[in-house]
């Protein structure tokens, strides 16, 4: 809203045309989405107090979390209006790719609203059903799909970029449709998934939207694009907004989420957070190097299904003394804090890595 308004008045007054610079208005983003997780974090944690918005604890998880019992949770809320606001304030609202971005999050969002207040109002762990959950996710997911390759303007827009190799773009065609679910629904569960300890999920996912604002950035810029070897899609550039926003917002929820944790920021944070990277990936064509950048993501998902699978083809033997890995970690004595802090190290490793494929073509 503010963008168009600079724009309107910079033909009077010349000082407002440095809000028509995207870099101007992605750190603007980032110091908005923060200041307003500062300002409205602490009335937030009070008003869930008040209503005893609780943490249900699984009574099959690690003894340590019972006393964790009772924390606030939907934190998440914090964090998707935060994250809304500042887009909404400092991007292009005429641009697709920022509705795309911001529809996909706060559908995901009201999805695990939904699982949290169920879980809250009955004093259980399980809130929607699997199959509940799975619908009203897929809707989103697919809807979205739909909706981005129905508007692509350019085949740039649905090529499978392959990173580190400057030639390889395989295009996807209808499919593109199924892939995009795939990466959307996937990162967002398992963000949600990561979401176990306090402050894990939330560092990895600043992380990794940071990065996905260079990408953006780079991917919507002609000249960058073209340097690097990298599809260039025009308008796209506007998501670095939304990733810096996401930036801000994550380290402002960080302040009250780290160890130990005042608020959690439950279902509704989880499953939006990673909708939100998985679709910015999507619309920047680099799902494959958000792979890499999620790797702790990707290894909190595989250990669930492994061990899931081989449980069932064992006749009940596990590999991980639980899962998902962070509970594995748990129950051989490491501290909480220690596991924290390692998984944002990997991932800021892996987060330089996927940086790095701009360039490595």
């Amino acid at each position: 809203m503010l963008y168009h308004l600079a724009e309107a008045l910079k033909t009077h007054i010349s000082g407002f045309n440095v809000f028509g610079y995207l870099t101007v208005r992605a750190i603007l983003g980032v110091l908005t989405s923060l200041i307003f997780s500062f300002t409205f974090g602490p009335l937030l944690i009070r008003k869930l107090h008040d209503f005893k918005f609780g943490q249900v604890i699984r009574e099959v998880g690690p003894k340590s979390h019972q006393a964790k019992t009772g924390t606030p949770t939907m934190g998440g809320v914090l964090i998707l209006a935060a994250i809304s606001v500042a887009t909404l304030l400092w991007a292009d609202l005429s641009n697709r790719f920022v509705w795309f971005a911001l529809i996909v999050t706060v559908a995901f969002g009201l999805v695990g609203f939904a699982d949290d207040y169920i879980k809250i109002k009955y004093r259980r762990n399980l809130g929607l059903t699997a199959k509940q959950k799975y619908f009203w996710l897929s809707l989103a997911g697919f809807g979205t799909s739909i909706a981005i390759y129905l508007t692509a303007k350019t085949p740039a827009e649905t090529l499978l970029i392959v990173p580190m190799l400057k030639d390889v773009a395989l295009p996807l065609g209808g499919f593109f449709v199924i892939w995009a679910y795939l990466v959307i629904v996937g990162t967002s569960n398992a963000v949600n998934l990561t979401d176990g300890l306090d402050g894990l999920a939330i560092m990895p996912c600043v992380l990794v939207a940071s990065a996905l604002a260079v990408f953006s950035y780079c991917t919507g810029n002609v000249k960058f694009a073209n340097y690097l070897g990298i599809p260039y899609i025009a308008g796209v550039g506007e998501l670095a907004i939304f990733c810096t926003a996401i930036g801000g917002a994550g380290l402002g929820f960080l302040w009250f989420n780290a160890y130990p944790a005042q608020v959690f920021m439950g279902d509704v944070g989880a499953l939006a957070l990673g909708a939100a990277l998985g679709v910015v990936a999507v619309l920047v064509r680099q799902e494959l190097v958000l792979v890499i950048m999620g790797g702790v993501f990707v290894a909190e998902t595989l250990s669930v299904m492994i061990q899931v699978g081989y449980f069932k083809w064992s006749g009940g033997k596990r590999i991980f003394r639980m899962a998902p890995l962070h509970h594995h970690y748990e129950l051989k004595g490491w501290p909480e804090p220690k596991i924290i802090v390692r998984f944002w190290i990997v991932t800021l490793i892996l987060v330089l890595i996927g940086l790095s494929t701009l360039k490595i073509r």
